[in-house]
């Protein structure tokens, strides 16, 4: 990571979590992960970006709009300074101001956490290469769940794996927490 590092949390929200709609496996833990890289970015005086998914419609089988379902889990809120990108995309980049608000900030890299695995994580980090930001994905700070595939049941873990594997082949370094604390502190420590 460089020192123009923006750390994106990606749809850390409440429908996310045990007793919402679309409760995803390990998330608790994903959280945890992620509360703890946000914790230490914001001690670096880092940039945080929240990005928040809301469907456009009310019948949305989650995150519909104004929910508290919808709404930023208590783990991850956002501190009053910190931009919160709204999107009804999965990729976060596509018909938002996140390119826009990054590139501002003289961003070079980005540290993804957040939800899901297979999806706006995905999504959010294939983008981000693609405009050429060096981008890094903490696999421990995030979640997903079970997939069916043509009557097979697919695992959450090998769900997780099969995409962190496929971003670590070619688009991101893919690290635990503690790496990447280790490596906003090293960045830090070198400024």
């Amino acid at each position: 990571m460089t020192q123009r590092t923006a750390l994106i949390v990606v749809d850390l929200q409440n429908d996310y979590f045990p007793g919402g709609k679309w409760e995803l496996d390990g998330v608790e833990a994903a959280a945890v992960n992620a509360a703890r890289i946000v914790a230490a970015v914001r001690e670096t005086g880092g940039l945080v970006v929240h990005v928040r998914h809301e469907f456009p419609t009310q019948d949305a089988p989650f995150f519909a709009p104004g929910s508290e379902g919808a709404e930023t889990h208590a783990s991850v809120l956002p501190a009053a300074e910190e931009p919160v990108v709204v999107k009804q995309q999965i990729n976060s980049f596509r018909d938002t101001e996140l390119k826009a608000i990054l590139d501002k900030a003289g961003v070079e890299s980005v540290l993804v956490v957040g939800a899901m695995s297979h999806m706006c994580i995905d999504a959010v980090v294939r983008a981000a290469g693609d405009f050429g930001y060096a981008c890094t994905v903490a696999h421990d700070a995030c979640a997903t769940l079970e997939l069916e595939f043509q009557g097979t049941k697919i695992p959450a873990n090998y769900v997780h794996g099969a995409f962190m594997a496929a971003l670590a082949f070619g688009y991101a370094q893919v690290v635990s927490t503690e790496e990447a604390v280790q490596q906003l502190q090293a960045a830090e420590a070198e400024k």
